[in-house]
């Protein structure tokens, strides 16, 4: 019987420039986590986000989150507000440093940090005695938080906000890029991203003191000394000149990638828009989505896996919205604070593949499968 084709929910897409920095790297024997393609990928993002931003490449998102959390102050006993819809590589860091993470629930119109409950949150971990010490907001699949609200009451109450913007290079809030708003922010090149360096990271400051600060950590925190030297615990967190050489070119083509995501997205909303157990989420008004991954909402648990299982037969890989940080066993017992969306999200939720290398056939197959489940 015939092998059907696999559909992959996002899988790397590279192009052709990328192999030039790549055997650059090679033929001048800079295959170390430092050279000219590190220095040139992070200029290269510099210039993109079209801010003053000062950007350090790392070895992956998590490191950066680390690291950022760290530059921000947070130790051992600390408490951290953090998103609780949303990967886990956003949450994991504030234990690395000993930290507390308290999770706040999603809001209806970006699935991101609700501001009500942020708020929330906040007066209440204050009146325990216990302020946060950071804020770990995420742009999910690519929608923008809503920044304005957050960051009013991140000014308000004095508290430093960590953007995750792992799943959002691309996405724009009110004509600025995603990536630029966080005391830190931070960006990930993981293999599924909008583009990649397989794997790797990046910490973006508007500051030169934190980005430097944040390389000098990345590098085992070595001292200016003839000798090595270490006055502070360091990590080995700094991107390889190789990798870095994946980057230059992968940003070549990064508006490229964001076009065929928006497209993937379009495609699935035309088709499937008119179907009564099939809704989207749509863009708020002054918010532009990379839509890294484009999500449906169905009316039950039973609906949604019924669309994943028929996928999962054809060979097409899909995958439930993520499950909430304060539902997962690992963080069983952490304060949170919470009001059902992202519960109800996660259970009603499907991922559709997403890839910038799909073809129209991939768009036109998964679409039949969807509509052929739900007869």
């Amino acid at each position: 019987m015939e092998t059907l084709t696999k559909i992959w929910l996002s899988s790397p897409h590279i192009g052709s420039s990328e192999q030039y920095y790549v055997d650059e790297a090679f033929r001048t024997n800079w295959i170390a986590p430092l050279g000219p393609n590190v220095m040139g990928f992070e200029g290269d993002l510099e210039d993109y986000l079209q801010e003053e931003v000062h950007v350090a490449a790392l070895s992956s998102g998590t490191a950066a989150i680390h690291l950022g959390l760290k530059l921000l102050g947070v130790g051992k006993g600390d408490e951290v507000l953090c998103q609780s819809f949303t990967f886990s590589a956003s949450a994991n860091p504030i234990t690395y440093l000993g930290s507390r993470p308290i999770f706040v629930d999603s809001e209806s119109k970006t699935w991101n940090i609700c501001p009500e409950l942020l708020e929330e949150a906040i007066k209440e971990r204050i009146r325990r005695g216990k302020k946060p010490k950071a804020i770990v907001a995420v742009h999910l699949y690519g929608m923008p938080y809503k920044v304005h609200e957050i960051h009013t009451l991140a000014e308000k109450y004095q508290i430093p906000i960590l953007e995750d913007s792992a799943e959002a290079l691309g996405s724009i809030y009110k004509g600025r890029k995603c990536g630029t708003f966080g005391d830190i922010s931070i960006l990930s090149f993981n293999g599924n991203k909008i583009i990649t360096t397989s794997g790797g990271g990046a910490l973006v400051s508007k500051t030169k003191e934190y980005r430097d600060k944040a390389i000098f950590l990345a590098t085992q925190a070595r001292d200016n000394a003839v000798h090595y030297q270490h006055s502070e615990i360091g990590h080995n967190y700094r991107m390889s000149n190789v990798l870095a050489g994946i980057g230059r070119g992968q940003m070549q083509v990064l508006n490229e990638r964001v076009s065929a995501r928006r497209r993937n997205y379009e495609y699935y909303l035309e088709a499937l828009q008119d179907l009564d157990e099939i809704s989207f989420l749509k863009e708020p008004d002054g918010m532009f989505s990379n839509r890294w991954l484009s999500c449906i909402l169905t009316p039950s648990y039973g609906v949604r896996e019924r669309i994943r299982l028929a996928l999962e037969n054809e060979n097409i890989e899909s995958r439930p919205l993520w499950k909430p940080m304060h539902l997962q066993p690992v963080f069983k017992g952490e304060p949170n604070f919470t009001n059902g969306i992202s519960e109800s999200l996660f259970q009603t939720g499907l991922c559709l593949p997403s890839g910038s290398n799909l073809l129209f056939e991939d768009l036109e197959r998964i679409v039949e499968i969807v509509k052929l489940a739900l007869k």
